[in-house]
């Protein structure tokens, strides 16, 4: 849609081609129905968050940034509000308001839309394109169209959330067209451990530490909140170590992640303190059951808590319930998959566009805007950031080489 619109407000005459009966639909579910639209963080933070090389990022973002992005809801009517972390969102916390005004701002600008529209192929003569695609808006007959462009916009997004309409046709596109595709994986993705407790669902930990272990090495470390649901771990604390820990399952690697539930606590400050609310208790260490461990538990941790955790952890004393507290174990078996995956990493080569214009290196007037390049971002904001400065940067590109021909 910001593809669209930026090439029809250089002058172009565009058409956009969606699967769906209404275009945005996964846009409409991003931020939990509330649309993180941007972070307001400056290029050399926003940049460290974005994978796996943000350089070639910079001339999009600079083009449309974020501040920029911001600023262009405004004039078309969307006022946004920032929340915690620099996270950007519409004032009224609703997604679908996003999607209105993108497709109000298309339908002002002349902007024609063709929905329930499956694109079937695309072939180049060398000069201009030609689309064929099956018109599926009748419940009766398929009747089959075809279109020619001096330019096509490739922006299809990746693999996950399928139910939205995401199947990787962008990628085959690009592969007919002799380009190449890295790896694809899901990434802020949920995390499933193995002997995972159904007790844990739901439940949600706040600033607690977690570390990332592939193998036997320690590949990263964050703080925040976490979520535990049916899918496993996640979160924001949790999407933050999906990247690397979906990556490393894939490549048939170990992977275990480690809560801190006292991270803000040193060992031995932790350890004294469980001596302290023992010796309350006036409890003599050996008849420590069941129940009174779950007593001493709830002095440390939340009431839903307990009970998993006692679960999960063997043998709890007085002596390893403070190492047990800051070092909670999860072998990982699998991660949820493209269901719910928030982004695909992995995607069409970035060595074959041209980062200045999103133009494909081997076919003169073939842009690549959004997911469907190999480019993904940390939870957020900084996804949608990277979808509206590519797909500027791309309709943009796309009107001045048309206006050439």
């Amino acid at each position: 849609m910001m593809s669209a619109i930026k090439a029809a407000e250089c002058g172009a005459e565009v058409l956009l081609i969606e699967k769906n009966h209404l275009c945005g639909r996964k846009l409409a579910i991003t931020g939990k129905g509330r649309c993180n639209i941007t972070n307001s963080k400056p290029w050399s933070e926003f940049a460290t968050h974005i994978h796996p090389k943000n350089t070639f990022v910079k001339t999009a973002f600079f083009n449309f940034s974020n501040s920029a992005t911001v600023d262009y809801f405004k004039s078309i009517g969307l006022p946004t509000v920032e929340t915690r972390g620099n996270r950007v969102f519409p004032e009224s916390m609703n997604a679908f308001d996003v999607v209105d005004a993108l497709r109000e701002r298309m339908q002002h600008l002349g902007v024609k839309l063709i929905t329930d529209a499956e694109l079937l192929a695309v072939g180049y003569d060398g000069n201009r394109f030609t689309c064929t695609y099956n018109d599926l808006s009748s419940a009766r007959f398929i009747k089959t169209d075809t279109l020619t462009a001096g330019a096509v916009i490739v922006a299809t997004g990746g693999l996950s959330y399928p139910a939205t309409g995401s199947n990787g046709r962008g990628y085959e596109l690009a592969e007919k067209f002799g380009h190449s595709t890295t790896h694809r994986f899901p990434s802020l993705v949920a995390l499933m451990p193995k002997k995972y407790d159904s007790g844990l669902y739901n439940i949600e930990l706040k600033n607690v530490g977690l570390n990332l272990f592939v193998g036997r090495d320690l590949v990263q470390s964050e703080m925040g909140d976490l979520t535990f649901t049916e899918d496993g771990i996640e979160g924001s604390l949790g999407f933050r170590v999906s990247r690397k820990a979906a990556h490393a399952l894939e490549n048939g690697s170990s992977v275990e992640l480690v809560i801190d539930l006292k991270p803000a606590v040193p060992l031995d400050v932790l350890y004294e303190r469980v001596k302290r609310e023992f010796a309350a208790f006036k409890w003599d260490e050996q008849m420590l059951n069941e129940s009174r461990v779950k007593s001493l538990l709830r002095k440390f941790m939340p009431a839903e808590l307990v009970n998993p955790f006692y679960n999960l952890s063997k043998s709890i004393t007085v002596d390893n319930l403070a190492d047990r507290l800051k070092d909670w174990r999860f072998p990982i078996e699998r991660h949820a998959g493209y269901r719910r995956a928030v982004v695909t990493a992995g995607g069409i080569s970035l060595d074959e566009v041209v980062s200045k214009t999103m133009m494909s290196r081997l076919v003169r007037g073939l842009f690549f805007a959004g997911e469907v390049l190999d480019i993904d971002g940390d939870t957020g904001g900084y996804n949608l950031q990277m979808a509206f400065s590519t797909g500027a940067l791309a309709g943009q590109s796309a009107a001045r080489f048309v206006e050439g021909l």
